[in-house]
């Protein structure tokens, strides 16, 4: 096992960290909570919330559990980082969850709820309104759905390019 986490992963999650709480601050010190700025005409708009719980609010005013959920993600994210393949897409995967990961925990450890804001209208469906962390974690985890499928999900593992 590797001693020292990739300073690829370190780098890419550093961004992500950056890029989501620096839109969150700004959000945040230009708008007031629920209010909403159209930015393209029943597609997308940026409206700010506080959101209480996780995706789709489930765990609503479950702080706490949600804070201790995060840092046993993120330590298992870490011992699963060298299980795979150690590649572009992988790392890129990795830098992205745990950047968005942490970005979500510094959030609820520091305001109590997450500071969501990108409110998207796709084929009528108004989706959840989420941020920056948010959509990291879910490209970084396709990504590694891809790892798994292309089998670069174990290290010692031959694989089809």
């Amino acid at each position: 096992m590797v001693n020292k986490m990739n300073k690829k992963i370190l780098l890419i999650c550093a961004i992500v960290l950056f890029l989501d709480q620096i839109s969150k601050s700004i959000v945040a010190a230009f708008m007031k909570v629920g209010s909403t700025i159209v930015v393209i005409k029943k597609f997308f708009n940026v409206t700010y919330i506080n959101n209480n719980g996780a995706a789709w609010s489930i765990l609503s005013n479950k702080n706490t559990f949600l804070i201790i959920f995060s840092i046993i993600a993120i330590i298992i994210i870490y011992r699963f980082m060298y299980l795979f393949k150690n590649n572009k897409r992988n790392n890129i995967a990795f830098g992205l969850i745990l950047g968005g990961i942490i970005g979500n925990l510094i959030d609820r450890w520091l305001f109590g709820y997450v500071r969501d804001f990108l409110d998207f209208k796709i084929f009528g469906y108004n989706y959840p309104i989420f941020n920056i962390a948010d959509t990291a974690v879910v490209i970084g985890v396709f990504l590694l759905i891809i790892a798994i499928i292309k089998g670069e999900d174990k290290v010692g593992k031959d694989s089809s390019k």
